[in-house]
């Protein structure tokens, strides 16, 4: 091998050496600025406590009210979802109908699309429930002797009991019930079908759901708008207050990333703060409230769910994540808008 050769196989070395040299160098650097950059910041916010204290709570209280605002329109909605589950219509036919008739008449409205269930009981049948349900009060059993039982049954309607799929549409059921011949001959005329029991509740129920999900959202995004005007505040008094040190940071060189870094650290420890603090008190606040709201109706069970599983850490997680992006978005409005001017 020529010298020329030797020469420039030693040079490859060489360089191939360098370059990882200085790839382990830059990796240390990295490293090194990254974890300057953390320090900077969590100084910084202990520098500015009192304002940083005022950013998180406000950031806090923002959660919360997302969290409420979340948690009331789906248990609101639900509630409304298992009323309508629950609902059946009722259509009473005269007492003297019997079980072939009230087969026939289940046949026809089976027809019906929207029609889930059809349970009937005739006469005699609705007088045993009426036994069943009232077993414990001596007083009327006692009451009920042959002649009263004769009577009674000989008074009592027969029943159809209709579940369906969808209680916000049942023109064509009424229709059905109102047109068919053999529907008007045996319904009882004195006691209409129950067609809108339980609507109101349902119609008000959904309505607060809606009130809810839209109240809620107008006042988390004052809040929102709240918090960051004092994050953009409280990082503006402090890039203010460190002028002369951005200043120094300038004339030696240092790139736009490091100068911003710590203030954006700053912020998202306010964020990580806020997220943990509406996290605990959204979450012992509605295992406190959740036996009341169940007491008055209101089905929590989606929620209970979720609180008492392996989700509630993802539920924490969600808090802290929206606390850092609410944090960096308002520090880098901040930082870009005022660090242009230095």
């Amino acid at each position: 091998m020529t010298k020329t050769g030797e020469k420039e196989r030693k040079l490859k070395k060489v360089s191939k050496k360098s370059l990882k040299t200085m790839q382990k160098t830059r990796n240390r650097h990295v490293v090194r600025e990254k974890a300057r950059i953390v320090k900077y910041g969590t100084k910084g916010f202990g520098r500015n406590i009192w304002l940083s204290s005022a950013a998180t709570i406000v950031m806090a209280i923002t959660l919360i009210i997302l969290f409420v605002t979340v948690v009331a329109s789906v248990i609101l909605t639900s509630t409304a979802d298992m009323m309508r589950d629950k609902i059946d219509i009722t259509i009473y036919f005269k007492p003297s109908t019997s079980q072939e008739i009230l087969d026939e008449l289940t046949g026809i409205i089976k027809q019906d699309s929207n029609i889930k269930t059809v349970e009937t009981s005739t006469a005699k049948e609705e007088y045993e429930k009426f036994l069943e349900d009232n077993k414990e009060s001596e007083d009327i059993i006692n009451v009920l002797d042959e002649e009263m039982t004769a009577l009674m049954i000989k008074k009592m309607q027969a029943t159809m009991r209709i579940k369906v799929y969808n209680v916000d549409n049942l023109d064509s059921i009424k229709t059905l019930v109102e047109e068919n011949e053999l529907f008007s001959s045996y319904t009882d005329k004195e006691k209409a079908p129950t067609y809108d029991v339980n609507q109101a509740e349902i119609a008000t129920i959904t309505s607060w759901a809606r009130i809810a999900r839209t109240g809620g959202f107008i006042l988390a995004i004052v809040f929102l708008v709240i918090s960051i005007l004092i994050i953009f505040s409280t990082i503006r008094m402090a890039i203010f207050s460190r002028r002369e040190e951005i200043y120094m940071m300038k004339l030696v060189g240092a790139d736009k990333g490091f100068i911003r870094g710590p203030f954006l650290i700053e912020a998202e420890i306010c964020g990580v703060i806020a997220g943990i603090v509406a996290g605990t008190v959204s979450y012992f606040g509605f295992r406190f409230l959740s036996p009341k709201l169940s007491g008055y109706g209101i089905n929590v069970d989606s929620i209970n769910n979720i609180l008492e599983s392996n989700q509630l850490i993802l539920v924490f997680l969600a808090f802290i994540l929206v606390g850092i992006i609410i944090g960096r978005i308002s520090a880098r409005l901040a930082v870009s808008k005022y660090l242009k001017k230095m």
